[in-house]
């Protein structure tokens, strides 16, 4: 992680940034594009890094378990993603290194009035961390899901399974 990376994400966790600099904001993109009405039609999502060109997307993967991706995927890996780099960092400021993290986030989407929502993300947690106790693993992931960005910005329930591995 570059030092503005880690500097944001220090202030977007409360935590003490490392240096006496000022934050900067980081803006990442990235693309849809749909053809068609909303059973039949297609669609393709891309990221400006290109780890994602075109993955296919449309009604079938999102709701009938087809082949492709859909949105609540994605933010389920850019939510396990986010609290497993903020985890980490909170580890470290509490002078831990994880010697591994695993998350997985299970994102649930239901229809309420008006359409449909993300409702809950729920974080399942198995980490092994040399010299942590489990009242210290409980108390830093905690931390850390409240903390995390992309937690933030979700209008969900959160909830987290959190395992420490020996």
């Amino acid at each position: 992680m570059n030092f503005a990376a880690a500097s944001i994400l220090r202030t977007l966790t409360d935590a003490k940034p490392p240096f006496e600099e000022k934050a900067m904001s980081i803006v990442k993109k990235a693309s849809a594009h749909w053809e068609g009405d909303l059973k039949t039609g297609l669609g393709s999502i891309s990221t400006e890094t290109g780890v994602l060109r075109e993955a296919p997307y449309g009604f079938k993967a999102r709701f009938e378990g087809g082949k492709g991706t859909n949105p609540e995927e994605l933010i389920g890996a850019a939510h396990a993603g986010c609290f497993s780099m903020a985890f980490s960092m909170i580890l470290g400021d509490a002078g831990l290194k994880a010697d591994s993290i695993d998350t997985q986030a299970e994102v649930t989407l239901d229809q309420v009035e008006g359409g449909f929502a993300i409702t809950a993300v729920h974080l399942i947690l198995k980490a092994k961390i040399p010299g942590a106790s489990q009242a210290q693993f409980d108390e830093l992931s905690k931390k850390a899901k409240e903390g995390c960005p992309v937690s933030k910005v979700l209008n969900a329930t959160i909830t987290l399974d959190a395992t420490l591995v020996n």
